[in-house]
């Protein structure tokens, strides 16, 4: 379906995020750091990131303001992830360019809701032989 980069430190919230999105018969690019995550989504242009907003070095939320401002990856949606359910963490991530924001831990029909309204949709393919 879609390649998802999923940019996070920890393991457990990897294998988690990693496990449903393959579920859903997406492909997963991990990341354990932004810098890697920066580089993955300029060289493999996913269709979709997920943002830890805590991470080790530079945060989430930096990486995703540099993501919106290069043409190359200005358009991917931005997912952020965060263990803070605080209003104020959610503004700062909606100023930093996210396009959702959802709490950890995951709960996979929040996941699998905030990711299909922002993945593109498919084209379909019409149907082979007549109906009538």
């Amino acid at each position: 379906m879609a390649t998802v980069l999923v940019v996070e430190d920890n393991a457990a919230n990897m294998t988690l995020t990693s496990l449903l999105l393959n579920h859903a018969g997406h492909t997963v690019l991990p990341a354990v750091d932004a810098e890697t995550g920066l580089k993955l989504a300029r060289s493999e242009q996913p269709d979709l990131i997920l943002m830890d907003v805590q991470l080790p070095g530079m945060d989430g939320l930096t990486a995703t303001t540099l993501l919106k401002t290069d043409p190359q990856t200005a358009a991917i949606p931005i997912i952020a992830l965060s263990a803070l359910a605080m209003k104020a963490d959610e503004e700062r991530s909606q100023a930093a360019g996210c396009d959702a924001y959802i709490v950890k831990p995951l709960r996979y029909q929040e996941l699998y809701a905030v990711v299909g309204r922002l993945l593109p949709v498919p084209p379909t393919t019409p149907a082979r032989g007549g109906s009538r």
